[in-house]
Order: structure tokens, then C-alpha cells, then sequence
């Protein structure tokens, strides 16, 4: 079943230094941007991540600091892959978690405040796993039958991840094949910010959703608390979730109208 598409959206798979979303770096992305009448454009770049790859990671993806070496760093092609994605649906395996996050992140590291509020995100792991809870590998045998060969390779796991959701709109006639409907089943929580540190409450209030303030308003904490926000600026957290935290702050601070 092809996709009902009413914006471009775009599927991308990073390979990354690791899992740490503050910390790690990308050092592959691979787009396979789908537009509504169905035609394809499909990119694969290395980067430069500015720090060494630890072993354990290229012994998952293949990419070492010699390959890299030569490579543009994510600054230098920030502005033309914000132009690529701008307008566009979000999707990806385990995206929402993930790769959303970091790549948000290395926007921000570039001085690119790329506003992905309108977008809609489209995380095909979850979907897989509220329907038959597996790997990806599992899922592409599983849905389209076939094995998964260069697992881990960015371009392969971006192709994998796009027949997938076309297989399991095929399989489940209850999935509506449009990307809203498929971004809230794919959407677990209402994250604030990309790391899921800050949820949206069932009033559509700000809260924590970890540390000794887990469910209580953000505002309100700064409010009974003001030395947790500097806690949080002074802390190994997301530049994202630094953004998201001042602003509530300075909407605090400021008299309403």
C-alpha cells in the first residue's frame, strides 16, 4: 500500500558515537524523502562528528575515524539539510526516541533553531511494537519477507523502515493510512521536549517527567524550587530541553496581558 500523503515526509536513520543524546554525535544520515505523488529522492552522507568513534559503536555500524576523516562536519551542512526536510513529515525506526532528539541537537550545536513543532512524527518501531514487538530486522522478514542484509547501515535501515509502514498498512486494515493517524499510534507520550524529559500533563500543562519533581509543573516547581532550573542549565541535559525549560521561565517572569 503506497502512502496517503498530504506533505512530503521524510524517512532517515542516523548512525551515530553512541546513545547519549547530549553528548553523542552523528557521523552518518540517510534520507529517503517521499513526496505525495510518490516520487522519491533518496541521500547518504558520512559526517564528521569532531570527536573519536569509541570502538563499540563502529563495531556496530562499520564507520571508523578514518572514514570520517575527510568528511563535512554537521555544521557545514546543516542549512542545506534543514532546507531538505523543511515542511516535512518526520519517520523513522525508534525515531521519536531517538534520532529526532540527537538531530534537533546537532541543529542547535550549528546555530539552526529548526521549528518542528508543526511537523508530524511518524515512529514505525512503535507501531511495530504495539502490533508484533521485534527488532527491525524481525520486522522487515516479518512484513515484507525478505531478509534484511547491511542491518546497521543507515541506507539500508532508511529503506527497511519505509517498505515496512507500507507493508503494515497493508496487514492491519484498522491503521488509517494517513500520517496524523499514524503519528499519534506512534506517538507513546506528549513529549515538550525531544528527550522526554517534560511531558504534556491530560490539561496540557508542562510537567517533569523524571528526578524528585516527576509529574509536578515545571512552572511551578521553578516556582516553589528556583535552584532546580539552574540545576538543569548546569546539568548534562539536552541544549533542546535548555531551551524549553528557559522559556517556561521567562514565561514565569513575565506579566500577562
Amino acid at each position: 500500500m503506497e502512502l496517503n500523503l498530504k506533505n512530503p515526509i521524510v524517512f532517515f536513520d542516523l548512525e551515530t558515537t553512541g546513545t547519549n543524546i547530549s553528548r553523542d554525535r552523528i557521523v552518518e544520515i540517510s534520507i529517503l524523502k517521499v513526496m505525495p505523488n510518490g516520487d522519491e529522492m533518496s541521500k547518504t552522507r558520512r559526517i564528521n562528528p569532531e570527536m573519536p568513534i569509541p570502538a563499540e559503536a563502529s563495531s556496530i555500524h562499520g564507520i571508523t575515524d578514518e572514514d570520517v576523516k575527510e568528511c563535512p562536519r554537521f555544521k557545514d551542512i546543516a542549512k542545506s539539510l534543514s532546507q531538505l526536510i523543511e515542511g516535512c513529515d518526520l519517520a523513522g525506526f525508534n525515531s521519536n526516541r531517538f534520532d529526532i532528539p540527537i538531530l534537533v541537537e546537532e541543529f542547535l550545536r550549528a546555530g539552526i533553531d529548526i521549528d518542528l513543532k508543526k511537523r508530524k512524527f511518524v515512529d514505525v518501531q512503535t507501531i511495530f511494537h504495539k502490533k508484533e514487538p521485534r527488532t527491525l530486522s524481525a520486522a522487515y522478514k516479518f512484513y515484507c519477507n525478505e531478509d534484511l542484509t547491511n542491518a546497521h547501515s543507515a541506507d539500508a535501515d532508511t529503506r527497511a523502515t519505509y517498505e515496512v509502514l507500507k507493508a503494515q498498512l497493508d496487514r492491519y486494515p484498522d491503521l488509517s493510512n494517513d500520517i496524523n493517524a499514524l503519528s499519534e499510534f506512534s506517538t507513546q507520550e506528549r513529549f515538550v521536549d525531544f528527550s522526554g524529559r517534560i511531558i504534556y500533563d491530560k490539561n496540557d500543562v508542562e510537567v517533569f517527567n523524571f528526578g524528585k519533581y516527576k509529574g509536578q509543573s515545571v512552572a511551578e516547581v521553578f516556582k516553589k524550587d528556583p535552584s532546580y532550573y539552574s540545576w538543569i542549565m548546569d546539568g548534562d541535559f539536552t541544549l533542546y530541553l535548555k531551551k524549553i525549560v528557559t522559556q517556561i521561565r521567562i514565561n514565569l517572569n513575565t506579566p500577562q496581558k
